[in-house]
């Protein structure tokens, strides 16, 4: 039986948020669509270019060509660690202005530049805990982003050594098949490589193996 569709009017369901009618709350929703997909935390603030760590993150992809949902997530956290740890500089610096403005009505001096170092210094002294907290975050950002490298390569360095004994075994395969005369196709031994990939393999290793024994040639030829 054919169900008609719903009416116009229907009311919308429980996991469809209303749009944000008050300021207020089209800022908050413009400040969720920054979100991260996954953790929900925020990544990229309102003062920042969406664009600049899309660019920024798409690097990252490019470098280490992620494999597989891990992988994906993996380079998802140096990107959005590295974004962060490139924020804080800009973050002690406006901090430590906006605290030597407030200290300059307490500088008795007559020249601008001493003023403007004399409130400098108050600022740091005044504010000490503030900057060793952020100091202390961007260690942890930094000790985050070595972990996350650390894990990565140990990943794909194990997925590069099993795609290459899973290659290697397709060419024998490959090979077995075309002496014989009979066609092959690598997917019946559950193999994600095209003939194509692995006949350029053979290639390549066959030229590898002319290159590694021509030294032991021209020897023998010598001797």
């Amino acid at each position: 039986m054919e169900i008609p569709p719903a009416p116009p009017s229907i009311a919308p369901t429980p996991n469809t948020p209303p749009e944000p009618r008050t300021p207020a709350g089209k800022q908050r929703s413009s400040l969720n669509a920054l979100r991260h997909g996954l953790t929900g935390h925020v990544v990229v603030l309102p003062t920042e270019d969406l664009a600049a760590y899309e660019s920024h993150l798409r690097r990252f992809v490019d470098q280490f060509q992620p494999k597989g949902a891990l992988e994906d997530q993996l380079v998802q956290s140096l990107g959005d660690s590295t974004w962060r740890l490139n924020r804080v500089p800009a973050i002690e610096a406006t901090f430590l202005t906006l605290a030597a403005e407030d200290q300059l009505d307490s500088i008795r001096t007559n020249e601008p530049r001493a003023a403007g170092a004399l409130a400098l210094a108050q600022a740091f002294h005044h504010q000490s805990r503030a900057l060793a907290n952020i100091s202390i975050y961007e260690q942890r950002l930094a000790r985050l982003f070595d972990r996350t490298l650390k894990q990565l390569r140990e990943i794909q360095a194990e997925r590069r050594e099993h795609d290459r004994r899973q290659m290697s075994d397709a060419a024998e395969i490959l090979q077995m098949h075309e002496e014989r005369d009979i066609p092959y196709d690598p997917a019946q031994d559950g193999f994600v490589f095209s003939t194509a990939e692995i006949q350029t393999f053979i290639q390549r290793r066959d030229r590898l193996d002319e290159a590694y024994s021509e030294p032991d040639r021209e020897l023998a030829a010598v001797s």
